[in-house]
């Protein structure tokens, strides 16, 4: 149970021995979708959110959020979402551009990169760990479905995990998201999977893990 960034660096080391069971496209950069889905690294989180002039109170969620390149779409986006965290008494307390490195993606890949974005929320003080992650699940789920753009996905938001996916290599992964190789990055659970392309074509939201688990082949 005790975070390290050693077992991060682990989980993507790992991740890299899975290429065999995924697909590449002809560009030979262009995977079919992986990632790692953690326990919340709430010191780093608190740490980054200090250096973007974001206040965090004692219950606070991280959201990793796929957002439309238009900036028009992406505000409405934002919005909605921050809407609908209202609607269930959460305060959204900021938002980060995830830094990425864009260099080690594919051409399909870069094709359709989304804007990657962190949402930070604030809970009431006393508001239980429980209760509180019900409220961010109604509150993702309603946003949701009002969402009309197809390129805004949720890939996670809670306050006990954080997911870091894309339609990438498995060894290019701490390299496109420079947050996996900071020391500061401690995680005590790592979840590592590269997607099974069976029946679909890869998409950036499609990536494994998903919000709560990995899977073989597609549901």
């Amino acid at each position: 149970g005790e975070p390290s960034h050693r077992l991060v660096k682990t989980a993507c080391t790992a991740l890299d021995r899975m290429t065999h069971r995924g697909a590449v496209a002809v560009d030979g950069k262009t995977g079919d979708g992986c990632g790692v889905l953690m326990a919340m690294p709430q010191a780093f989180f608190r740490a980054i959110a200090k250096e973007e002039g974001i206040w965090l109170g004692e219950n606070f969620a991280v959201g990793m959020v796929f957002l439309s390149r238009d900036e028009a779409v992406a505000r409405r986006s934002r919005h909605l979402l921050r809407r609908h965290l209202a609607d269930e008494m959460l305060e959204v307390a900021g938002w980060r551009e995830v830094p990425i490195e864009t260099g080690v993606l594919g051409q399909m890949a870069t094709e359709s990169l989304p804007r990657i974005e962190q949402v930070f929320v604030n809970a009431p003080e006393d508001m239980q760990r429980g209760r509180f992650n019900r409220q961010l699940f109604l509150a993702r789920r309603r946003a949701e479905n009002r969402l009309d753009e197809e390129e805004t996905y949720i890939a996670s938001l809670s306050s006990v995990t954080i997911s870091y996916k894309g339609m990438i290599m498995p060894a290019a992964l701490p390299d496109f998201y420079p947050d996996l190789r900071d020391e500061r990055l401690e995680s005590s659970v790592c979840l590592f999977h590269q997607r099974f392309s069976t029946n679909t074509l890869p998409e950036w939201r499609l990536a494994q893990p998903f919000r709560f688990l990995a899977h073989n082949g597609e549901i």
